[in-house]
């Protein structure tokens, strides 16, 4: 039986076309602007020796705030790239928070001590702060710019020392001085 060439040559565009695109969703991630009319979340956490955690003090610097899980491996892979952009910025410019999702804190001190971690690690043991912040895709990665102002999301794996995540957090570090 000869197939069909009339069926056979959209289908084989189509899958040309998913494959050879440049588009973030096709790299595993996607931007999305913050809901104007969404509010702030003014949620905190505990790090892994229960001292409360904050983002709300840290105006005036860049914040990405990624929420992971270790039983994540899209999660575990962006974390080295999440590192090495709070490495090259330094505390100062721009600051990464690592929201662990629903798990406990020696859990978490295991998998640090295994792999490479960013330093800044706040414990969600009950999904609340996910909750707070509409996540519900891991990895996640909330973009605060310097001016304190909730810029985007990245939903899904980035990886934050290609162009994409480069200028990204350039954008952030630009409205510190709008």
């Amino acid at each position: 039986m000869r197939p069909n060439l009339q069926s056979t040559i959209p289908l084989a565009l189509s899958l040309h076309l998913f494959f050879s695109t440049g588009n973030a969703e096709a790299q595993g991630y996607e931007v999305l602007p913050w809901p104007a009319a969404r509010s702030v979340p003014g949620t905190t956490g505990v790090d892994l020796q229960g001292k409360p955690q904050s983002w709300l003090p840290l105006r005036g610097r860049a914040v990405l705030i990624n929420f992971w899980a270790s039983w994540c491996e899209p999660c575990v892979a962006e974390l080295p790239s999440l590192q090495a952009v709070a490495n090259q910025y330094g505390t100062g410019t721009v600051v990464v928070l690592a929201v662990n999702f629903k798990e406990s804190a020696p859990s978490v001190q295991r998998f640090m001590s295994r792999t490479t971690m960013p330093t800044a690690v706040t414990l969600d043991r009950d999904g609340s702060i996910a909750r707070a912040w509409g996540v519900n895709v891991f990895p996640t990665t909330v973009l605060i710019g310097a001016d304190g102002q909730v810029k985007s999301w990245v939903r899904g794996s980035l990886d934050w020392q290609s162009p994409q995540g480069i200028d990204l957090v350039a954008s952030l570090l630009a409205s510190q001085t709008r």
